[in-house]
């Protein structure tokens, strides 16, 4: 007779997941996107992230605007889960089209998160920290083989209201 799967422990993953209310709010500053050699673009930046399913998860939804024409250039969702059984945060996020699923590791302070991807030669890491100042600072960059890392993305943002 096939076992029934486990049932999850909603108290630890809520409490886990309160471990992230710093992160929540809505949040306005810039970004620098750095796409193709040269300057990069800078963009207006806002990141909202809100508690959903009574706790069980938080959604972040990042998007850089044109300082020129205020269009859409960058739009990332990510949604952060805690597997109880496992002792992990976890992520799904969408950015251009695509998706990926990642481990998220909660710095000891539990100002910062970490996470990163690898397909074939290429990995990325991020680190979304809160500074001593109260802002979300992030930075993203990319390995390609054994070439030094390069930044991808930059971004600065402040808690509104």
């Amino acid at each position: 007779m096939a076992q029934l799967p486990r049932m999850p422990d909603l108290d630890a993953r809520r409490a886990a997941m309160k471990k992230l209310a710093l992160f929540v709010g809505k949040w306005e500053g810039e970004a620098r996107l750095l796409r193709e050699p040269g300057e990069p673009l800078v963009l207006m930046q806002t990141e909202e992230a809100q508690f959903k399913l009574d706790g069980l998860i938080l959604e972040i939804e990042g998007i850089g605007r044109s300082k020129t024409d205020n269009k859409p250039v960058l739009q990332a969702l990510g949604i952060i889960s805690f597997d109880d059984e496992a002792d992990t945060y976890h992520m799904r996020a969408f950015n251009d089209g695509r998706f990926l699923e990642t481990n998220v590791k909660l710095s000891e302070d539990g100002r910062s998160l970490t996470w990163g991807f690898a397909l074939g030669t290429i990995r990325t890491t991020s680190v979304l920290r809160i500074n001593e100042k109260g802002e979300w600072t992030e930075l993203a960059e990319i390995t390609i083989d054994s070439q030094p890392a390069k930044k991808l993305l930059e971004l600065t943002v402040r808690r509104q209201g």
